[in-house]
């Protein structure tokens, strides 16, 4: 995809200006105050900049106010945005693009200042600047921390997310090139590997020196395994811990039709919230946590159904296990002073959204909160900023309006919020007066929300297929619409559109084959880059294939002619 930035006259006209170009005249107007988020009262928030060339996932602010953002999507040398408020207005005017060495895809992520050091990573690189005091813009060498030199045709979970602690340690989780170990990745039926080879040297997190430049994963320390795949991560001073919130597995329905409904699929397993201490194990691939039950369970793939603990009891169990699918993609622990006391020490946790909750709404797309008290959770989860989505219920991931993806505090004890879709940034303050505040303001935050959805949905009345015939044909429910979505439009950044895609409404035989065999690698759809694992679907009839493929060719704005069953059955032939 190229995403190389073209500085026109008149965009660096309104890049002078700070993004102030009004952006509300093109998106459903939810709210008109606080940037269009909902916050308890007493918060307030101001937008820094409306949208950003690049987009953005993680962000860092350092000791002056000065805002460096991980592009979402960039080109060599344009990786971290870099972003001042000269006159102190809230909004920024001054922006700069600068750092890295590759073009990057969508999981390139992580930003964080550490003792005068800006740190930030692509999908296999982490590099640092020595800040400059006064400078926006750093003007030493670029360093190479550390590469992922595995050999990657394909990987899942390949962003490198990272933290430190008080002893010059750095942190890095390398990510599961897999679901839950199959031997045929995400393949119905297929087994699990006993031991899973993967563990050997991904699904955990590795511990680096911070200041040592050109390492490779054999240089550090395998600190925690059993985890699928961490994007937040923090070390909490507190209580000098390094915690981190799991992404769950997914696919339970899809893979396992004959023991778990959609419901089920849709709730689970839990996005864990553990604290990893060196040697933890958290479980994956062998079991989850399911937060209804409040256990750890045998995964399906290990000879589970979803009650059978087996030897789940001797892995950690989380703080908290959030419901499936939510996304957890940024941690950052509270230090500051200028939020009430409630919040001191506690865990803000940005959370994305989900995609794989069809046939029941999607879910997440808020920031959280988790109170701690004396380095132990205090209480339930709460919800701390909402209304990014712009809309409730969220049928299909492209509805929504804006994903929070990154959070970092601000040198008065301000948080500052990222988002994925459109590159918006906001600052949140308190105003209120601290001795008064109580939990009536979160309570609130809740009852805004017109569907139960946010935590556990109803299982007959959240249905959003309830009393109508299943949108897309029982096939594309089942099998597809949990990452293509229910509008064909995909989710932006690891899954493709079916709308208007030629890998769609091209050769016939090409989409066939894709079907029966899977696709890996990365491909190109619509002008942007994907990278991610399309299973086979062998194991479906010909008369299945040929109905779905049909019904993608002529739904979500496509008018391609039908696939037959004897087309199916001819490339199939062909292929054995």
């Amino acid at each position: 995809m190229k995403t190389r930035f073209k500085w026109s006259s008149s965009l660096l006209v309104l890049l002078a200006l700070g993004f102030t170009q009004r952006s509300d005249q093109d998106l459903p107007v939810v709210n008109t105050k606080n940037g269009g988020l909902f916050l308890p009262d007493g918060f307030e928030a101001t937008v820094v900049v409306d949208s950003l060339p690049g987009r953005a996932r993680h962000i860092a602010v350092n000791d002056n106010g000065d805002i460096y953002v991980k592009a979402r999507f960039a080109d060599k040398g344009e990786s971290v945005i870099a972003l001042r408020d000269t006159n102190k207005d809230g909004r920024a005017d001054i922006i700069r693009r600068f750092g890295g060495a590759a073009k990057e895809r969508a999981y390139g992520t992580a930003m964080r200042i550490y003792k005068g050091y800006l740190y930030f990573s692509s999908e296999l690189v982490v590099y640092r600047y020595k800040l400059t005091p006064g400078k926006l813009v750093p003007d030493g060498p670029e360093e190479v921390i550390l590469t992922d030199d595995h050999a990657h045709g394909m990987h899942e979970h390949i962003a490198k997310p990272i933290t430190f602690d008080d002893k010059g340690f750095m942190y890095v989780p390398f990510g599961a090139n897999s679901n839950c170990c199959q031997e045929q990745n995400r393949t119905p039926g297929s087994k699990g590997m006993t031991p899973c080879p993967i563990l050997e040297d991904h699904g955990g997190i590795w511990k680096f020196d911070a200041n040592k430049t050109g390492q490779l994963q054999k240089d550090g320390t395998k600190f925690a395994t059993g985890l699928r795949s961490v994007v937040a991560l923090d070390w909490n001073f507190q209580d000098n811990n390094l915690y981190a919130v799991q992404h769950g597995r997914d696919d339970l329905l899809r893979l396992w039709p004959q023991l778990y409904n959609g419901w089920q699929s849709a709730l689970l397993p839990s996005e864990e919230f553990l604290r990893i201490k060196e040697g933890t194990h958290a479980g994956w691939p062998y079991c989850y946590w399911d937060q209804m039950q409040a256990k750890k369970v045998l995964n399906p793939e290990y000879g589970g159904d979803g009650k059978i603990v087996g030897q789940c009891d001797q892995y950690e169990k989380p703080l908290i296990g959030f419901p499936g699918h939510w996304a957890p993609n940024d941690l950052l622990f509270y230090q500051g002073n200028q939020f009430p006391e409630h919040y001191k020490n506690g865990s803000f946790i940005a959370f994305h959204g989900s995609t794989n909750r069809a046939p029941y709404p999607q879910s997440s797309y808020f920031i959280g909160f988790v109170p701690f008290k004396n380095g132990q959770v205090a209480g339930e989860y709460e919800i701390f900023a909402d209304g990014f989505a712009g809309l409730d219920p969220i049928v299909n991931v492209s509805d929504a309006v804006y994903r929070p993806m990154g959070i970092a505090m601000g040198p008065d004890g301000s948080i500052y919020i990222a988002e994925t879709e459109k590159g918006k940034i906001w600052k949140v303050t308190y105003k209120g007066n601290k001795k008064k505040f109580n939990k009536t303001a979160l309570a609130k935050m809740e009852q805004r929300k017109t569907m139960s959805h946010i935590r556990t949905p109803d299982f007959v009345n959240d249905n959003l297929d309830k009393d109508k015939p299943v949108a897309g044909g029982k096939v594309y429910n089942v099998y597809c619409s949990a990452c293509h979505q229910r509008n064909g439009m995909g989710d932006s950044q690891r899954f493709p559109p079916l709308a208007g895609a030629e890998w769609v409404t091209g050769d016939k035989e090409r989409l066939i084959k894709v079907l029966l065999n899977g696709l890996e690698g990365p491909i190109e759809v619509k002008g942007q880059s994907y990278n991610n694992v399309m299973p086979q679907h062998s194991f479906l009839k010909d008369e299945e294939i040929s109905e779905v493929l049909t019904h993608i060719r002529s739904s979500f704005g496509n008018n391609a002619s039908p696939v037959t069953t004897e087309e199916v059955a001819k490339v199939r032939a062909s292929l054995k």
